[in-house]
């Protein structure tokens, strides 16, 4: 049996609907936040109970801290993969891409014309401590995903060796998350 092309039209458009969707979202949180990082708490509201469970953002977090790159890129690249295949993972991208490539075209022309001017100095020192909070209601956020109601000791135990992992030994990040993620398979049977 045979499927008309009038048939398909619906079909088409809910996929046309989600790339735009991602298109959008990622255009959104690229336009409204600053760093990597820091965008991961408004792409958890973007994107979690729409077009992902909370465990699959998780996951896509998860994975890519693995690899090497920025991490809107990465995310828009798993998420946008996972939620409309290729033309989603396009779609993510480019939303993704747009507005950095502007945003740093425009502040790197206004960062040269007054580099190593006094203000500019105190104006970074004055971001810092913001940006540190930023990046701890991330983690705090990640680890409320998880689904657990209290804190148990494996848990505590992850994270003090990841802890010394590292701040201690200095490890690379993507060591770390992959070693937790192995002792996870032992620890949470």
């Amino acid at each position: 049996m045979k499927i008309s092309e009038e048939a398909r039209k619906p079909e088409k458009q809910q996929k046309f609907k989600v790339d735009m969707s991602l298109f959008w979202i990622f255009l959104k949180v690229n336009l409204l936040t600053t760093a990597g990082p820091t965008s991961v708490g408004l792409l958890y509201k973007e994107t979690v109970g729409t077009i992902l469970t909370e465990s699959q953002f998780v996951e896509a977090v998860g994975f890519s801290n693995l690899v090497p790159g920025s991490e809107a890129i990465k995310l828009a690249m798993f998420i946008g993969y996972a939620s409309g295949g290729v033309p989603g993972l396009l779609a993510a991208l480019l939303g993704a891409i747009i507005p950095p490539t502007v945003i740093m075209l425009t502040v790197a022309s206004i960062l040269v014309r007054f580099q190593g001017q006094n203000w500019m100095a105190h104006f970074i020192k004055g971001m810092s401590p913001a940006v540190g909070v930023l990046l701890a209601l991330v983690a705090w956020q990640l680890f409320r995903a998880t689904g657990q109601k209290s804190i148990k000791w494996r848990t505590v135990l992850l994270v003090v060796l990841s802890f010394f992992a590292l701040v201690i030994f200095k490890l690379q990040p993507q060591y770390v998350l992959i070693t937790a993620g192995v002792l996870g398979l032992f620890l949470f049977r």
